[in-house]
């Protein structure tokens, strides 16, 4: 009945309708795509990578764990987003090149893996939880790069 008296109509807001009710929540509450740019964290990332990004956990389950690869909100600009490793949980000391952070209950240390071309903590300070978008779950692409929870294994290697 509906579909007679609205013809093709009724399909498109049949679409609309499965858009609002399923995909939106996936892409606002659960993952979404992030595309790598810049140096910053080469070698575990190069410019072009692109990822999906896991919001679900640090929304429901846990906050971010130190090594974790996580996409936030610049502090100083907050239309952009960064990728960085995290190396300093809420509540620590931090020391980098000489110099000493302590966190607050709801701050984060980031860095770069390129730390020679990285604009991270050392430049804007503690990243605030809030910023935290997520974590790095996959990379897609390039296909030959392909891994979950992509730069977890190398963490060891830059928490020096």
């Amino acid at each position: 009945m509906i579909s007679k008296l609205f013809g093709g109509a009724w399909e498109i807001i049949k679409f609309a309708l499965v858009v609002l009710v399923v995909v939106l929540p996936i892409r606002f509450y659960v993952a979404q795509p992030f595309i790598v740019s810049g140096a910053s964290m080469v070698p575990t990332f190069e410019s072009g990578n692109y990822l999906i990004i896991d919001e679900f956990t640090y929304t429901f389950i846990r906050e971010p764990q130190k090594g974790e690869v996580i996409v936030f909100r610049y502090p100083n600009d907050p239309s952009k987003f960064f990728i960085k490793r995290v190396v300093g949980l809420p509540g620590e000391e931090v020391i980098v090149d000489g110099r000493e952070w302590t966190l607050a209950a709801d701050e984060y240390f980031v860095m770069g893996d390129n730390r020679l071309q990285s604009l991270d903590s050392r430049s804007f300070g503690a990243l605030p939880r809030s910023n935290i978008t997520g974590r790095a779950l996959l990379r897609l692409w390039p296909p030959k790069a392909f891994a979950y929870e992509p730069g977890l294994a190398q963490a060891a290697e830059f928490l020096r």
